[in-house]
């Protein structure tokens, strides 16, 4: 099995992107709705992690037409469509990895992530909730809305079927290709707690389409 580089993995299917994700993978179309439902209601300055076509970023603009919005994402084909849908919102698109990107210090009063987090290690995400922590304002929150497993097992079983293909294939460590490696929904909110994060929970589940909240 080849796997792809992240971004031309992405930009291959940027046309088709936005129907498979709502028809095709079990609960998303339920969680684009309801990540925009569990946004304060006083959030103004939003960053969006991995926000691709924007289709979590569709169901906030209906009751926060006039949030401002930083959308970083590693696939500009993907920025380009998010653009052409919302021309007239305030977004301020980056084309980079949010690994590297500096999100800056106490700027914004909510972060979200959609479907991007089931690729890394726990070690990447570890630095990125800490970094999504420091980005956040006093009481600010984080929602992520992923795909993740139950069991330990299951999570294991991903990550060194991932390790293996990417033996076979002489992928360098620290690029990004495309492989699913969800990790277990405690080992998700442990991480958050981790990197500071406080009243970290489950807030729904729908099949493998988990959305969890962390509160700074």
């Amino acid at each position: 099995m080849a796997i792809e580089q992240m971004s031309d993995f992405f930009t291959a299917r940027v046309d088709g992107y936005d129907e498979h994700m709502i028809k095709n993978v079990e609960g998303c179309k339920e969680g684009y709705v309801k990540m925009a439902e569990l946004l304060p209601k006083e959030v103004n300055e939003l960053l969006d992690l991995g926000c691709g076509t924007g289709l979590e970023l569709d169901e906030i603009f209906k009751t926060k037409p006039f949030i401002n919005v930083t959308g970083i994402d590693l696939t500009q084909a993907m920025l380009d469509k998010l653009k052409q849908k919302h021309p007239d919102k305030n977004l301020s698109l980056i084309n980079a990895s949010y690994f590297d990107y500096d999100f800056g210090i106490s700027k914004y009063e909510a972060a979200v992530s959609f479907q991007t987090l089931h690729h890394f290690s726990h070690e990447d995400k570890l630095k990125l909730y800490i970094k999504i922590f420091n980005a956040l304002k006093t009481n600010g929150q984080y929602i992520e809305c992923d795909y993740m497993v139950e069991s330990q097992q299951e999570e294991d079983f991903y990550y060194s079927e991932n390790k293996r293909i990417r033996k076979e294939q002489n992928i360098p460590d620290g690029e990004f290709y495309h492989y699913d490696t969800p990790c277990t929904i405690d080992n998700q909110i442990k991480l958050l707690s981790e990197a500071g994060f406080k009243a970290v929970k489950m807030n729904c589940r729908m099949e493998n389409t988990t959305i969890i909240v962390a509160k700074r």
